[in-house]
């Protein structure tokens, strides 16, 4: 590949201006040991940095933009919007309009609340369940990562388990006394915790599939036990799916497992690849918001036009897809079963985890990851870059693109 020499200097002068030259950890690919890429600008499968090299794109916004980069009907209709003003602080039909898809697709959401990130999602989800049920302790499991509110930023995966960190500084401790923790399918564990603390538990928050700690696949027995033991303890059962949600199929996938839980969150996806998040359930439980109820939230730039736009043309797009999402999960099975192929043929112990459409890798040591995602950025293959985070496919990902990158996943292993 070209050099790095424009991105190079653009860095530079990043970190002049950016803590770290960045505006989120994992984009500083250090635990990769590299420069970052600087990227300019992204088309279907693809991203280009600014000294004009192309990479095949697994991260994809961190699994936001599902049709791919650029999609021409969803610009097109963004355009349209953006024409008539980018914010106003006030309700538009776009707003509707999204809520009524999302609302179809997941039957178990009456009402919907937009906001502008996964993190305030599941903010709004869980003092929603703290109001709505008059109980402050929280259940979260270890790996799980639920957004950077102070009393979520415990044994949380993502981030902080890329950086080394148990938890973030500046977190002080009276702010996770009511964070419960356990192991992802301890049902034991669990049962322990709410026999001493059942009656003060609000909510039990989880992943239907974990992407924050490598690909974690749904555990069905376990969320099922969830749901049951939640119910008979008067606790809100609350889905993280902002990764999750339409990525599996036109809906959430905890309704696919077959789970039907109290709250909803979403993000990602809904958004197009624009800021949101949103958190839904049953009326009876969202009524509690203000203005109808007691809980308080608020944002100015909740329900932007221009962004529920993008997530009502995503979202169209998506709907005529729905009968094809089983060719994603063949992409990436028929990718990932290729990868672990490669590493066993050279006596490389890698794990490589894999549910539907995402997958994860994780080498015996870190130095290797480090060698192999270099090699395979100079070859042209932007993998996520850290084990700790998940890969993605779109609908842009052709046999071509995945053909490419097992055959340049291969000369990497080679590498190391």
């Amino acid at each position: 590949m070209a050099k790095r020499t424009i991105n190079s200097e653009l860095f530079a002068k990043a970190r002049e201006y950016l803590v770290g030259g960045v505006n989120s950890p994992v984009r500083a690919f250090n635990y990769a040991g590299c420069d970052p890429l600087i990227i300019k600008k992204g088309r279907g499968s693809k991203v280009y940095d600014y000294d004009g090299n192309k990479y095949i794109d697994y991260v994809l916004s961190w699994g936001s933009l599902i049709l791919g980069h650029g999609h021409p009907d969803v610009i097109k209709d963004i355009k349209k919007v953006i024409e008539n003003g980018l914010s106003f602080g006030a309700t538009n039909k776009h707003e509707t309009e999204l809520s009524e898809m999302i609302l179809k697709a997941i039957p178990s959401i009456e009402k919907i609340r937009f906001v502008n990130s996964g993190t305030e999602a599941v903010m709004g989800a869980l003092r929603l369940g703290r109001g709505y049920t008059k109980r402050d302790k929280i259940l979260k499991f270890e790996h799980s990562y639920h957004g950077h509110a102070d009393y979520l930023l415990v044994k949380a995966g993502s981030g902080l388990a890329t950086l080394g960190l148990p938890a973030s500084a500046g977190v002080p401790r009276d702010y996770i006394k009511d964070t419960l923790i356990v192991g992802y399918g301890d049902k034991k564990a669990v049962e322990n915790i709410f026999k001493e603390h059942g009656n003060k538990i609000a909510a039990v928050i989880f992943e239907p599939c974990g992407g924050n700690y490598g690909v974690i696949p749904p555990d069905i027995d376990f969320l099922r036990y969830l749901r049951e033991l939640a119910a008979k303890n008067g606790s809100l059962l609350i889905a993280d799916e902002v990764i999750t949600g339409f990525r599996f199929d036109f809906g959430s996938l905890s309704r696919k497992l077959g789970i039907i839980p109290d709250i909803i969150c979403l993000g990602k996806i809904i958004g197009g690849g624009l800021p949101i998040g949103a958190y839904g359930a049953r009326k009876e439980i969202m009524n509690h918001l203000a203005p109808l109820g007691d809980v308080y939230q608020a944002s100015t730039f909740a329900g932007n036009p221009v962004v529920m736009q993008s997530g009502l043309s995503t979202l169209r797009e998506l709907g005529k897809l729905k009968n094809k999402y089983s060719s994603l999960v063949e992409l990436a099975g028929y990718l990932s079963e290729s990868i672990r192929e490669s590493a066993r043929e050279r006596n490389i112990e890698l794990d490589v985890e894999n549910f539907g459409s995402m997958f994860s890798l994780k080498f015996k040591e870190k130095k290797q990851f480090q060698g192999f995602y270099r090699k395979l950025l100079e070859s042209g293959v932007y993998f996520a870059q850290s084990e700790f985070e998940a890969n993605f496919l779109s609908f842009s990902h052709t046999n071509a693109d995945i053909e490419k990158t097992i055959r340049l996943v291969k000369m990497a292993l080679d590498a190391i």
